[in-house]
């Protein structure tokens, strides 16, 4: 450990390198446009996902330049879900960030931008913003005198590099199944749209939703029942826990009220309406969300009919409404164009395979988060000693 220094978060940021975002009123919703420069929110630093939902033009751009991403920049959340990080890489649009983000950007001859990010992803690190965080109703990150002095042990430059491949190699592999799941989803989708949009048939029936499934509105439990060390029922709130396909378990409950099956297609139902999600096993459901149950053993034809609903269920979310919902009545009466049964057999044994394929990298996936979580504390700490590894 001799070759470890203990320092601050503060020495190794250059000058003005920390930069929280703006203020609300400096950054309005009628600012945003349908396409444009994008705004990183919350949701690309909790999930790492660059989908963005809003967009301001050049001249908006210029005005709040000081905002903007530059390439191995850290996004760190800071409202509601804080300490979630991910990083810029240098294929992400060039944007700003909004409120609710902060940027931190780092002196490289000192510490390795991924470095940082796999402190932050540790136990220690996370704990170390959380446990900094402030706000009885709705936490936030603590003010910039705090986090910078948030404590940080450095190896040499040499050594931060060996970490980051070791750890990255997993990440990369992560990212690999993660884009192959995309690319089934998008074939899927587009399996959807060539069989039951493109080609409709005029013989097909007019139904609604009620028609296809059951559905489920979720219940909260008792906060007195929720936990966090596997007593119980998974339980998932709504669309924080939501990840690109399979929902990330958190909570447990130990009254659990109201269930979802193993491959119901789970739907946000309220800030933002008509998020999607599948549920990987049985799980208790809180009153964020629904569960989509088929009737008829078709669950695939369920979840991209939910898929291809995106636009009418957009009408909940109520422009320029604080919070959108959508209760059971409205979403069992959403009209559906419903094939014969032989389309619909045909589309599961096209489609199914493809389902079970997400699912089966998905369970890869975990297992790999699973050593390089194994991993992280070790290297982080210098308890495994990668000084002699030749990478």
């Amino acid at each position: 450990m001799a070759e470890w220094n203990n320092t601050h978060l503060s020495e190794v940021l250059v000058d003005k390198g920390y930069i929280r975002g703006p203020f609300g009123s400096a950054l309005k919703r009628c600012d945003m446009k349908d396409n444009g420069i994008p705004v990183y929110e919350q949701q690309h630093a909790i999930y790492n996902s660059r989908y963005f939902r809003y967009y301001i033009d050049e001249q908006k751009f210029n005005e709040m330049k000081r905002f903007q991403v530059n390439t191995d920049d850290l996004i760190i959340s800071c409202s509601g879900t804080v300490g979630k990080v991910s990083i810029i890489r240098s294929d992400d649009p060039k944007g700003i960030i909004s409120q609710a983000l902060l940027i931190l950007r780092v002196d490289q001859k000192k510490i390795l931008p991924l470095y940082l990010k796999y402190f932050f992803t540790s136990r220690d690190g996370y704990n170390a913003i959380v446990s900094r965080s402030s706000g009885s109703v709705q936490v936030n990150i603590a003010k910039r005198n705090v986090i910078e002095q948030i404590p940080l042990m450095l190896p040499k430059i040499e050594i931060q590099r060996k970490i980051v491949e070791i750890l990255n190699s997993i990440d990369n592999k992560i990212e690999e199944n993660e884009e192959i799941n995309n690319n089934l989803e998008q074939q899927a989708q587009a399996i959807y749209q060539q069989m039951f949009i493109d080609n409709a048939s005029s013989d097909w029936t007019e139904g609604t939703l009620s028609d296809i499934a059951d559905i489920t509105m979720g219940q909260s439990p008792s906060g007195s029942s929720y936990n966090e060390d596997g007593n119980g029922t998974i339980f998932f709130q709504g669309r924080a826990e939501f990840s690109f396909r399979f929902p990330t378990v958190r909570l447990y409950t130990t009254e659990p009220k109201r269930m979802a099956c193993a491959n119901d297609t789970l739907m946000s139902v309220r800030a933002p309406v008509g998020d999607l999600n599948v549920a990987h096993t049985d799980c208790c459901i809180g009153r964020g969300l629904a569960a989509i149950h088929s009737k008829n053993n078709h669950q695939s034809f369920v979840l991209y009919t939910m898929f291809s609903l995106k636009k009418q269920l957009d009408v909940f979310n109520g422009e320029g409404t604080v919070f959108g919902s959508i209760n059971r009545n409205s979403l069992n009466e959403m009209p559906i164009l419903i094939p014969s049964g032989e389309k619909l057999d045909e589309f599961e044994a096209l489609v199914s395979p493809m389902d079970a394929a997400i699912r089966n990298n998905y369970d890869e996936i975990c297992r790999l988060e699973q050593l390089r979580d194994s991993l992280l504390p070790q290297l982080m700490s210098g308890e495994l000693d990668v000084s002699d590894i030749d990478l």
